[in-house]
């Protein structure tokens, strides 16, 4: 698509912030306006459109596709998001062991059992340790007492946590992300973790390790854009 506007402006609302094409609203995916709580964020969208050539690249909107997302697939199905979010407790990455007569092992509890103790005394929760590939429920109960902060998060907040735990296959890692000061990159690691060991023995291939630098950026793509909407900053 060749690019189709001269100015890109945005614009206060009566519920937050939108960017304007030549004066004209910009619409998500499905068609509505998108509006988005911060002014920084509104400011990341337009550069997005500013930064566009002379053909449209739709691989550049990396905000906006959240954005889009918050607004089409989010609010108006946030128990939904909370259920999927739940879920990925039930199989949470930092859960799963490997035996522990296995050198993995020990490289799992001293990586993993910190994050994992730190998010437990947060949340008031507890989390059982499998080792091995066998599944095990978790408490219903830790899984109840999740539900009311996951409630209270607005939509723009639950997508960057949807994205950040999708990529990390872990809620603990997720969650994690969302805290004051929280070390993104050491989060990422202690979520690839197996993957690392496995580079370790053997090596890296090159396709494996071009996706896993695309999962990297998307990863952080989330976070960078939940600071923009909490903040502003």
């Amino acid at each position: 698509m060749k690019r189709f506007y001269k100015q890109v402006a945005r614009a206060q609302t009566d519920h937050g912030w939108r960017v304007e094409l030549d004066g004209r609203p910009i619409k998500t995916a499905l068609g509505h306006t998108q509006e988005v709580p911060t002014e920084a964020l509104a400011d990341v969208l337009a550069a997005e459109w500013e930064k566009q050539g002379e053909e449209i690249n739709p691989a550049l909107f990396h905000k906006r596709d959240l954005a889009d997302f918050a607004i089409d697939i989010v609010t108006p199905d946030r128990e939904g998001t909370n259920t999927k979010l739940v879920a990925f407790l039930e199989t949470d990455t930092l859960c799963y062991r490997a035996d522990p007569d296995e050198p993995l092992y020990r490289r799992q509890q001293e990586v993993w059992e910190p994050l994992l103790t730190k998010f437990e005394q947060r949340e008031g929760i507890k989390l059982d340790r499998i080792s091995g590939i066998m599944h095990r429920p978790q408490p219903e109960t830790t899984l109840a007492a999740l539900s009311p902060k996951l409630g209270a998060l607005d939509p723009f907040a639950l997508t960057a946590l949807l994205t950040m735990t999708s990529l990390a296959a872990s809620l603990a890692v997720g969650m994690s992300a969302l805290e004051d000061g929280a070390d993104i990159a050491a989060l990422w690691n202690a979520a690839n973790l197996e993957e690392d060991w496995q580079i370790e023995q053997w090596g890296e291939d090159h396709e494996a390790g071009a996706v896993r630098s695309k999962r990297k950026a998307d990863f952080i793509n989330a976070w960078e854009f939940l600071k923009l909407t909490q903040t502003g900053i």
